[in-house]
Protein backbone atom coordinates (compact mmCIF):
# COMPACT_ATOMS: atom_id res chain seq x y z
CA UNK A 1 0.00 0.00 0.00
CA UNK A 2 1.47 3.12 -0.82
CA UNK A 3 1.92 6.24 1.44
CA UNK A 4 0.19 9.82 0.41
CA UNK A 5 2.84 11.53 2.55
CA UNK A 6 5.49 11.90 5.06
CA UNK A 7 4.71 13.68 8.32
CA UNK A 8 7.34 13.27 10.31
CA UNK A 9 10.40 11.02 11.88
CA UNK A 10 11.57 11.12 15.42
CA UNK A 11 13.50 8.77 17.43
CA UNK A 12 11.78 7.63 20.90
CA UNK A 13 14.15 6.37 24.06
CA UNK A 14 12.73 4.93 27.06
CA UNK A 15 14.45 2.96 29.53
CA UNK A 16 13.65 -0.49 30.48
CA UNK A 17 14.80 -3.06 32.75
CA UNK A 18 17.99 -0.92 32.68
CA UNK A 19 18.75 -0.81 28.92
CA UNK A 20 17.96 1.57 27.17
CA UNK A 21 16.14 0.93 23.83
CA UNK A 22 15.83 3.84 21.19
CA UNK A 23 13.27 3.60 18.63
CA UNK A 24 13.04 5.36 14.97
CA UNK A 25 9.85 5.67 13.46
CA UNK A 26 7.96 7.90 10.74
CA UNK A 27 4.51 8.71 10.27
CA UNK A 28 2.88 8.19 6.92
CA UNK A 29 -0.76 9.49 5.39
CA UNK A 30 -2.61 6.66 4.24
CA UNK A 31 -6.13 8.43 4.17
CA UNK A 32 -7.44 11.74 5.12
CA UNK A 33 -10.90 13.44 4.87
CA UNK A 34 -12.32 10.55 6.92
CA UNK A 35 -15.11 12.56 9.25
CA UNK A 36 -14.91 10.84 12.52
CA UNK A 37 -13.12 7.12 11.87
CA UNK A 38 -13.62 4.97 14.46
CA UNK A 39 -12.19 1.80 13.18
CA UNK A 40 -10.42 -0.11 10.93
CA UNK A 41 -9.76 -3.25 9.52
CA UNK A 42 -7.26 -4.96 7.13
CA UNK A 43 -8.58 -6.97 3.61
CA UNK A 44 -6.79 -10.20 2.46
CA UNK A 45 -5.95 -8.18 -0.32
CA UNK A 46 -3.63 -5.28 0.76
CA UNK A 47 -7.05 -3.15 0.96
CA UNK A 48 -8.98 -1.35 4.29
CA UNK A 49 -12.31 -1.01 5.54
CA UNK A 50 -12.73 2.09 7.84
CA UNK A 51 -16.12 3.15 9.51
CA UNK A 52 -17.08 6.88 9.80
CA UNK A 53 -18.88 7.59 13.31
CA UNK A 54 -21.30 9.60 11.32
CA UNK A 55 -22.43 6.51 9.81
CA UNK A 56 -20.68 5.56 6.53
CA UNK A 57 -18.36 2.46 5.97
CA UNK A 58 -15.41 3.19 3.70
CA UNK A 59 -13.12 0.98 1.14
CA UNK A 60 -9.17 2.10 1.09
CA UNK A 61 -8.51 -0.20 -2.33
CA UNK A 62 -5.38 -2.06 -1.76
CA UNK A 63 -3.02 0.54 -3.61
CA UNK A 64 -3.70 2.89 -1.25
CA UNK A 65 -6.62 5.00 -2.27
CA UNK A 66 -9.40 5.76 -0.69
CA UNK A 67 -12.76 5.55 -2.40
CA UNK A 68 -14.96 8.24 -2.68
CA UNK A 69 -18.06 6.72 -2.57
CA UNK A 70 -19.12 4.96 0.54
CA UNK A 71 -20.28 1.37 0.88
CA UNK A 72 -24.09 0.79 0.41
CA UNK A 73 -26.18 -1.02 2.72
CA UNK A 74 -24.53 -0.39 5.64
CA UNK A 75 -27.25 -0.29 8.38
CA UNK A 76 -29.10 2.79 9.63
CA UNK A 77 -27.00 4.27 12.59
CA UNK A 78 -28.40 6.47 15.16
CA UNK A 79 -26.45 9.31 14.97
CA UNK A 80 -26.09 11.86 17.64
CA UNK A 81 -23.55 12.67 19.95
CA UNK A 82 -21.57 9.70 20.98
CA UNK A 83 -24.03 7.38 18.87
CA UNK A 84 -23.42 6.16 15.67
CA UNK A 85 -21.52 3.71 13.37
CA UNK A 86 -18.44 2.34 15.61
CA UNK A 87 -16.55 -0.96 14.65
CA UNK A 88 -16.03 -3.19 11.65
CA UNK A 89 -14.35 -6.39 12.27
CA UNK A 90 -13.68 -9.26 9.41
CA UNK A 91 -14.74 -12.85 10.40
CA UNK A 92 -12.07 -14.91 11.26
CA UNK A 93 -13.24 -16.99 7.95
CA UNK A 94 -12.83 -14.21 5.62
CA UNK A 95 -11.06 -15.16 3.12
CA UNK A 96 -13.99 -17.85 2.74
CA UNK A 97 -17.40 -16.07 3.50
CA UNK A 98 -16.48 -12.61 2.92
CA UNK A 99 -18.29 -11.51 6.16
CA UNK A 100 -17.79 -8.92 8.23
CA UNK A 101 -19.17 -7.71 11.85
CA UNK A 102 -20.62 -3.92 12.81
CA UNK A 103 -21.20 -2.70 15.81
CA UNK A 104 -23.54 0.62 16.05
CA UNK A 105 -26.04 2.63 18.03
CA UNK A 106 -29.44 2.32 16.46
CA UNK A 107 -33.06 3.71 17.38
CA UNK A 108 -33.61 7.10 18.20
CA UNK A 109 -32.49 9.36 21.05
CA UNK A 110 -35.87 8.50 23.13
CA UNK A 111 -35.08 4.82 22.98
CA UNK A 112 -31.71 3.46 21.18
CA UNK A 113 -29.20 0.38 21.82
CA UNK A 114 -26.26 -0.61 20.92
CA UNK A 115 -26.22 -3.20 17.78
CA UNK A 116 -24.20 -5.51 16.25
CA UNK A 117 -25.14 -7.00 12.33
CA UNK A 118 -23.22 -8.93 9.96
CA UNK A 119 -22.89 -9.19 6.52
CA UNK A 120 -21.12 -9.97 3.20
CA UNK A 121 -19.02 -7.64 2.03
CA UNK A 122 -17.87 -6.88 -1.51
CA UNK A 123 -16.98 -3.96 -3.63
CA UNK A 124 -20.86 -3.30 -4.77
CA UNK A 125 -22.07 -3.40 -0.93
CA UNK A 126 -22.84 -5.42 1.58
CA UNK A 127 -25.71 -8.05 1.10
CA UNK A 128 -27.41 -10.57 3.33
CA UNK A 129 -27.38 -8.07 6.30
CA UNK A 130 -28.31 -9.47 9.54
CA UNK A 131 -29.32 -7.62 12.93
CA UNK A 132 -28.17 -10.12 15.20
CA UNK A 133 -27.89 -8.85 18.45
CA UNK A 134 -29.57 -5.59 20.26
CA UNK A 135 -28.95 -4.90 24.21
CA UNK A 136 -32.15 -4.63 26.28
CA UNK A 137 -32.90 -2.53 27.77
CA UNK A 138 -33.54 0.56 25.69
CA UNK A 139 -32.18 3.66 26.81
CA UNK A 140 -32.06 7.74 26.17
CA UNK A 141 -29.67 9.66 25.35
CA UNK A 142 -26.63 9.49 23.38
CA UNK A 143 -23.39 7.94 25.36
CA UNK A 144 -21.54 4.95 26.23
CA UNK A 145 -22.24 2.45 23.75
CA UNK A 146 -18.83 0.31 23.71
CA UNK A 147 -19.03 -0.69 20.63
CA UNK A 148 -15.75 -3.10 20.32
CA UNK A 149 -15.28 -7.11 19.37
CA UNK A 150 -13.51 -9.68 19.69
CA UNK A 151 -13.25 -13.16 18.66
CA UNK A 152 -12.58 -16.28 20.63
CA UNK A 153 -10.71 -19.60 19.31
CA UNK A 154 -14.31 -21.42 20.08
CA UNK A 155 -16.30 -19.68 17.40
CA UNK A 156 -17.86 -17.24 19.65
CA UNK A 157 -17.11 -13.33 19.87
CA UNK A 158 -17.40 -11.02 22.41
CA UNK A 159 -19.03 -7.16 22.16
CA UNK A 160 -18.25 -5.00 24.62
CA UNK A 161 -20.66 -2.34 25.88
CA UNK A 162 -20.94 0.99 27.64
CA UNK A 163 -23.53 2.16 30.46
CA UNK A 164 -25.13 4.88 28.58
CA UNK A 165 -23.67 7.69 31.19
CA UNK A 166 -27.11 7.99 32.80
CA UNK A 167 -27.35 4.40 33.42
CA UNK A 168 -24.74 3.02 35.63
CA UNK A 169 -26.89 1.55 38.44
CA UNK A 170 -27.31 -1.23 35.36
CA UNK A 171 -24.20 -2.15 35.33
CA UNK A 172 -24.66 -4.32 38.66
CA UNK A 173 -27.40 -5.95 36.93
CA UNK A 174 -27.56 -9.02 35.76
CA UNK A 175 -31.05 -8.70 34.18
CA UNK A 176 -29.60 -5.90 31.79
CA UNK A 177 -27.06 -5.44 29.08
CA UNK A 178 -26.06 -2.41 30.09
CA UNK A 179 -22.54 -1.69 31.37
CA UNK A 180 -21.39 -5.45 30.23
CA UNK A 181 -19.22 -7.25 27.98
CA UNK A 182 -21.10 -9.95 26.03
CA UNK A 183 -20.30 -13.39 24.44
CA UNK A 184 -22.12 -14.45 21.75
CA UNK A 185 -22.01 -17.31 18.97
CA UNK A 186 -21.38 -15.39 15.46
CA UNK A 187 -25.07 -16.28 14.69
CA UNK A 188 -25.80 -14.34 17.55
CA UNK A 189 -26.80 -17.62 19.26
CA UNK A 190 -25.87 -17.72 23.13
CA UNK A 191 -23.17 -20.20 23.77
CA UNK A 192 -24.82 -22.74 26.36
CA UNK A 193 -21.64 -22.19 28.32
CA UNK A 194 -21.67 -18.56 29.46
CA UNK A 195 -21.31 -17.44 32.80
CA UNK A 196 -25.15 -16.45 33.16
CA UNK A 197 -26.86 -18.56 30.95
CA UNK A 198 -29.70 -20.95 32.86
CA UNK A 199 -29.34 -17.97 36.08
CA UNK A 200 -32.84 -17.48 36.59
CA UNK A 201 -33.51 -13.95 35.73
CA UNK A 202 -29.74 -13.18 34.41
CA UNK A 203 -29.52 -12.27 30.61
CA UNK A 204 -27.46 -15.29 29.10
CA UNK A 205 -25.35 -13.24 26.71
CA UNK A 206 -23.47 -12.04 29.59
CA UNK A 207 -19.95 -12.49 30.18
CA UNK A 208 -18.99 -10.08 32.92
CA UNK A 209 -20.71 -7.26 34.40
CA UNK A 210 -19.77 -3.44 36.32
CA UNK A 211 -18.33 -1.34 33.00
CA UNK A 212 -18.58 1.81 32.37
CA UNK A 213 -17.81 2.30 28.83
CA UNK A 214 -15.63 -0.29 27.18
CA UNK A 215 -13.51 0.79 24.64
CA UNK A 216 -11.37 -1.56 23.25
CA UNK A 217 -10.73 -5.60 23.98
CA UNK A 218 -7.99 -7.94 23.04
CA UNK A 219 -8.06 -11.88 22.26
CA UNK A 220 -4.38 -12.53 23.04
CA UNK A 221 -4.25 -16.58 21.85
CA UNK A 222 -0.24 -16.76 22.84
CA UNK A 223 -1.45 -16.06 26.59
CA UNK A 224 -5.09 -17.43 26.12
CA UNK A 225 -6.47 -14.59 27.70
CA UNK A 226 -9.06 -11.84 27.18
CA UNK A 227 -7.60 -7.29 27.91
CA UNK A 228 -9.69 -4.95 27.79
CA UNK A 229 -10.29 -1.10 29.09
CA UNK A 230 -12.77 1.60 29.75
CA UNK A 231 -13.41 4.86 30.55
CA UNK A 232 -13.18 6.29 33.93
CA UNK A 233 -15.73 9.35 34.72
CA UNK A 234 -13.02 11.74 36.28
CA UNK A 235 -10.10 9.70 36.39
CA UNK A 236 -10.27 5.75 36.66
CA UNK A 237 -9.61 4.74 33.47
CA UNK A 238 -9.20 1.05 33.89
CA UNK A 239 -7.45 -1.83 32.09
CA UNK A 240 -8.34 -5.19 33.14
CA UNK A 241 -7.85 -8.86 32.93
CA UNK A 242 -11.56 -10.10 31.47
CA UNK A 243 -12.40 -13.06 32.95
CA UNK A 244 -16.20 -14.90 32.85
CA UNK A 245 -18.62 -14.21 35.13
CA UNK A 246 -16.14 -11.61 37.05
CA UNK A 247 -17.54 -8.31 38.10
CA UNK A 248 -15.63 -4.94 37.61
CA UNK A 249 -17.14 -2.89 39.68
CA UNK A 250 -18.34 -0.17 38.09
CA UNK A 251 -20.15 2.04 40.29
CA UNK A 252 -19.81 0.76 43.59
CA UNK A 253 -15.72 0.90 43.25
CA UNK A 254 -14.01 3.32 41.18
CA UNK A 255 -10.53 5.51 41.20
CA UNK A 256 -12.60 8.14 39.82
CA UNK A 257 -14.83 11.08 40.93
CA UNK A 258 -17.84 12.32 38.67
CA UNK A 259 -17.50 15.40 36.76
CA UNK A 260 -18.72 18.24 39.51
CA UNK A 261 -16.34 16.44 41.50
CA UNK A 262 -18.85 14.42 43.60
CA UNK A 263 -17.81 11.32 45.30
CA UNK A 264 -19.38 7.99 43.30
CA UNK A 265 -18.23 5.62 45.72
CA UNK A 266 -15.91 5.88 48.83
CA UNK A 267 -14.51 2.71 48.01
CA UNK A 268 -11.85 1.66 45.31
CA UNK A 269 -11.87 -1.91 46.50
CA UNK A 270 -14.49 -4.40 47.73
CA UNK A 271 -14.61 -8.25 48.25
CA UNK A 272 -15.74 -10.07 44.94
CA UNK A 273 -15.34 -6.92 42.50
CA UNK A 274 -12.38 -7.32 40.49
CA UNK A 275 -9.07 -4.61 40.71
CA UNK A 276 -7.69 -3.08 37.20
CA UNK A 277 -4.10 -4.47 36.04
CA UNK A 278 -3.78 -0.77 35.88
CA UNK A 279 -5.95 2.46 36.26
CA UNK A 280 -5.29 5.99 34.89
CA UNK A 281 -5.92 9.21 37.04
CA UNK A 282 -6.16 12.08 35.63
CA UNK A 283 -7.86 10.11 32.98
CA UNK A 284 -6.20 9.87 29.29
CA UNK A 285 -9.73 8.64 27.65
CA UNK A 286 -8.13 5.51 26.09
CA UNK A 287 -10.05 4.30 22.49
CA UNK A 288 -8.60 1.74 20.36
CA UNK A 289 -6.02 -1.22 21.52
CA UNK A 290 -3.49 -3.42 19.62
CA UNK A 291 -1.11 -5.99 21.33
CA UNK A 292 1.97 -5.46 18.72
CA UNK A 293 3.32 -8.42 17.77
CA UNK A 294 4.70 -7.38 14.73
CA UNK A 295 7.99 -7.05 13.20
CA UNK A 296 8.88 -3.86 12.01
CA UNK A 297 9.21 -2.77 15.77
CA UNK A 298 11.32 -5.56 17.66
CA UNK A 299 11.21 -3.41 20.77
CA UNK A 300 7.53 -2.75 21.02
CA UNK A 301 6.96 -6.43 20.50
CA UNK A 302 4.73 -7.68 22.73
CA UNK A 303 3.47 -4.70 23.79
CA UNK A 304 -0.19 -3.19 24.40
CA UNK A 305 -1.01 0.17 22.50
CA UNK A 306 -3.42 2.00 23.80
CA UNK A 307 -4.76 5.09 21.45
CA UNK A 308 -5.83 8.11 23.65
CA UNK A 309 -8.03 10.95 23.20
CA UNK A 310 -7.93 12.97 25.65
CA UNK A 311 -4.47 12.54 26.54
CA UNK A 312 -3.65 12.96 22.57
CA UNK A 313 -0.99 10.05 22.31
CA UNK A 314 -0.08 6.95 22.38
CA UNK A 315 0.31 4.68 25.72
CA UNK A 316 2.80 1.67 25.22
CA UNK A 317 1.92 -0.99 28.27
CA UNK A 318 4.97 -3.36 28.69
CA UNK A 319 2.91 -6.12 30.31
CA UNK A 320 4.97 -9.51 32.44
CA UNK A 321 2.79 -11.63 33.01
CA UNK A 322 -0.33 -10.11 34.19
CA UNK A 323 1.25 -7.29 36.05
CA UNK A 324 2.18 -3.85 34.39
CA UNK A 325 5.82 -3.49 34.55
CA UNK A 326 6.20 0.02 32.77
CA UNK A 327 4.26 2.58 30.31
CA UNK A 328 5.88 4.54 27.40
CA UNK A 329 4.50 7.70 25.81
CA UNK A 330 4.11 7.67 21.64
CA UNK A 331 3.15 10.27 19.23
CA UNK A 332 2.49 13.52 21.44
CA UNK A 333 4.32 15.31 18.71
CA UNK A 334 1.15 15.38 16.49
CA UNK A 335 -1.48 16.41 19.20
CA UNK A 336 -3.98 14.39 18.10
CA UNK A 337 -6.95 12.48 19.62
CA UNK A 338 -6.35 8.69 18.47
CA UNK A 339 -9.58 6.98 18.13
CA UNK A 340 -7.73 3.85 17.02
CA UNK A 341 -4.82 1.90 17.05
CA UNK A 342 -3.92 -1.42 14.96
CA UNK A 343 -1.12 -4.07 13.50
CA UNK A 344 -1.10 -4.40 10.24
CA UNK A 345 -0.59 -7.47 8.80
CA UNK A 346 2.38 -5.75 7.77
CA UNK A 347 4.01 -5.35 10.93
CA UNK A 348 3.49 -1.65 10.82
CA UNK A 349 1.32 0.53 13.19
CA UNK A 350 -1.80 2.27 12.16
CA UNK A 351 -3.55 4.93 13.81
CA UNK A 352 -6.69 6.72 13.43
CA UNK A 353 -6.98 10.13 14.45
CA UNK A 354 -10.65 11.78 15.93
CA UNK A 355 -11.41 14.50 13.97
CA UNK A 356 -13.95 16.34 10.99
CA UNK A 357 -11.37 15.35 8.92
CA UNK A 358 -9.81 12.41 10.25
CA UNK A 359 -6.66 10.84 9.02
CA UNK A 360 -5.59 6.89 8.47
CA UNK A 361 -1.45 6.95 9.19
CA UNK A 362 0.85 4.59 9.11
CA UNK A 363 4.34 4.03 11.79
CA UNK A 364 6.84 2.51 10.30
CA UNK A 365 10.93 2.18 11.30
CA UNK A 366 12.69 5.66 10.17
CA UNK A 367 15.72 5.74 8.32
CA UNK A 368 17.96 5.33 11.45
CA UNK A 369 18.52 2.20 12.48
CA UNK A 370 17.47 1.72 16.58
CA UNK A 371 20.71 2.01 18.98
Amino acid sequence: MKSKSMLLTATVAMAFAGAAQAVDYQIETVAEGLEFPWSLAFLPDGGMLVTERPGRLRHINAQGELQDAAIEGVPEAFVSGQAGLFEVALDPDYANNKRIFLSYACGTLEANHTCLSSATFSEAGLQDVDEIFRVQPAKTGSAHYGGRVAFLPDNTLLLTLGDGFDYREEAQKTSSHIGSIVRLNRDGSVPEDNPFAGGGDALPELYSIGHRNVQAIVYDAQNDRVLAHEHGPRGGDELNLIEPGNNYGWPKITFGVDYNGSTISPYTSLPGLEQPMLQWTPSIAPSGMTLYRGEQFPAWKDSLMISTLAARNVRRVELDGNEVMAQETLFDELGSRFRDVRTGPDGALYLLTDAAAGQVLRVVPGAVSAQ
